[in-house]
């Protein structure tokens, strides 16, 4: 068997899913695989890839280990991205809207007030248009998402200075966006300044005051306990935003069929299940963060709409995206542009 099949993980630490194994039979498996992603521990999608790491475990009689490294342990959004291209790391959940420097079709479900709703989001993601995307990952032939996108939620705005009521609101604010060009786009367009980084560094940034908001779902704003350095959530749910979970395509070819059938059957069984979870969070979440102190308010999604369209915001990225994928987000959402 190739060194390729029969890796094992040397540093860092990892979720070994609960199944309590020395490190010693740990190394007995076949086929030891790095799962990386950005989020907390506690956070549901990390939950269920636990659960997930010791089903496939135990299915395939130990021949399978998937090891989950949270917290960007294994290096940043960016770092990583680079690191499952060229095969160092297997599996890695990340944004379409950070795929898209690499893919740019990836971050056209983050188009800005979108979609209505998780109903239209479902249809949309886990029939055409969310095929349309995936065959789009496939292209660049060192990675494959897998079938079903895991659920980040709905995006909110906090901020530590003023609440957002209207899109006047943002003009001048430095808002902390993620390494993407669609988010700098659409914040440019409603007159903030938004800045550029990663995910990891986002509470030192607020904490010092190098920003002075975010925006985020409220599970991650929970889990990463931004409360602690943001005043006010203003519920805009301005973009959805999902992780399609990636595999380094060489490493996936290399397990049997047999095998990769097991993995990718657990593993979208997992994301429907965080799904549920994550929408569960939501509905809890709001009355939570404001027993930690942060001020919510609702927002009309209609103006900010409209000032993304009279700003051209829909034009540009129907121009960038293409009339194809343009449209197959409109069959699937509405119209936008």
């Amino acid at each position: 068997m190739s060194k390729l099949t029969r890796r094992t993980v040397t540093r860092g630490f990892a979720i070994c899913a609960a199944t309590g194994l020395s490190a010693s039979r740990a190394r007995a498996a076949e086929f030891t695989y790095k799962l990386a992603n950005n989020l907390p521990v506690s956070h549901p999608l990390n939950i269920r890839l636990g659960e997930a790491a010791a089903a496939i475990k135990t299915e395939t009689n130990g021949a399978f280990e998937l090891q989950v490294f949270p917290s960007s342990q294994l290096g940043s959004d960016t770092d990583t991205l680079g690191q499952i291209r060229n095969g160092s790391v297997d599996f890695f959940t990340l944004s379409g809207l950070i795929l898209s420097t690499l893919v740019p079709t990836a971050a056209i479900n983050g188009v800005g007030f979108a979609f209505d709703g998780y109903d239209t989001v479902w249809k949309a993601m886990d029939g055409a248009f969310g095929e349309f995307i995936r065959e789009e990952i496939a292209k660049s032939r060192q990675i494959i998402a897998m079938e079903k996108i895991w659920d980040n939620g709905f995006r909110q705005t906090t901020t530590a200075t003023r609440p957002i009521l209207k899109p006047a609101d943002f003009e001048g604010m430095k808002l902390r966006v993620p390494p993407a060009p669609l988010w700098t786009s659409m914040f440019k367009a409603f007159g903030a300044a938004p800045v550029t980084i990663n995910f990891n560094e986002t509470y030192s940034a607020l904490q010092t005051r190098v920003v002075d908001g975010e925006e985020n779902p409220l599970a991650v704003i929970d889990t990463a306990k931004l409360h602690e350095v943001q005043k006010y959530c203003s519920t805009t749910n301005h973009m959805w935003d999902g992780f399609w979970l990636l595999a380094n395509r060489r490493n996936w070819e290399a397990l049997p069929e047999a095998m990769r059938a097991i993995v990718a059957r657990r593993l979208n069984a997992a994301a429907m299940d965080e799904r549920a979870d994550v929408l569960a969070l939501n509905t809890s979440l709001r009355e939570t963060l404001a027993a930690k102190g942060m001020r919510f308010n609702d927002v009309e999604p209609a103006a900010f709409r409209d000032k993304l369209r009279t700003a051209g915001f829909y034009a540009e990225w129907r121009q960038k995206f293409g009339d194809a994928a343009w449209d197959k987000l409109e069959a699937a959402v509405g119209k936008l542009s």
